[in-house]
């Protein structure tokens, strides 16, 4: 950010009165502007042992598989954003389930949180953001191809929870810009059914 968009002033780098952190703070009008992380919503639909994935249209990962994700929009839920995500990627109507997955995707400066979901019929299509869309049985599951590390921790704790009979909710983070570049936490699972 280089200037207020409050009142177009040029801003600076400082840490404001009260605060810890260096924020962008304008020199004219003295407003603050924070930069938080952005919420990406998704699911895991299932249907009949199946599990709904997509291939990415677009960049970042085109070509790429994931499951239906994206940026949670303003005046709706997680659970309306994860069921927008899947009607926009995969014609999909789903039923959003129980808390699956809260990945810190710090170098992103995002929060990915995934939900199971139920996808009541096996009526699905191609959305504009797909290049293809398939329900496909664990084993067949294109895991060399998966877009992102948190479709695939979301995914991996899915399958381990419906092995194990269990809906739990796991954590992680992922940060890229770590040394070894995988995640820096694991699995934690808070709560079990």
């Amino acid at each position: 950010m280089n200037y207020c968009p409050n009142c177009g002033q040029p801003v600076e780098l400082r840490v404001p009165p009260g605060d810890h952190l260096v924020r962008h703070v304008c020199a004219a009008c003295s407003s603050i502007h924070y930069h938080n992380p952005k919420i990406i919503v998704g699911c895991v639909p299932e249907h009949d042992g199946r599990i709904l994935l997509c291939r990415r249209a677009i960049e970042p990962r085109q070509g790429f598989w994931t499951i239906p994700a994206g940026f949670m929009e303003n005046d709706e839920t997680m659970q309306e954003g994860a069921a927008r995500e899947s009607w926009e990627e995969a014609l999909a109507r789903v039923e959003v389930g129980s808390l699956l997955a809260v990945v810190h995707v710090l170098h992103a400066q995002q929060v990915h949180v995934m939900f199971r979901a139920r996808l009541a019929r096996p009526e699905f299509g191609i959305g504009p953001e797909s290049l293809e869309v398939g329900l496909f049985e664990p084993a067949q599951i294109p895991w060399a191809e998966l877009a992102f590390p948190s479709a695939r921790f979301a995914l991996e704790r899915y399958l381990d929870d419906r092995a194990a009979g269990r809906e739990s909710l796991h954590f992680t983070a992922i940060d890229r810009r770590a040394t070894t570049g995988s995640a820096l936490g694991s699995s934690s699972p808070a709560v079990a059914k």
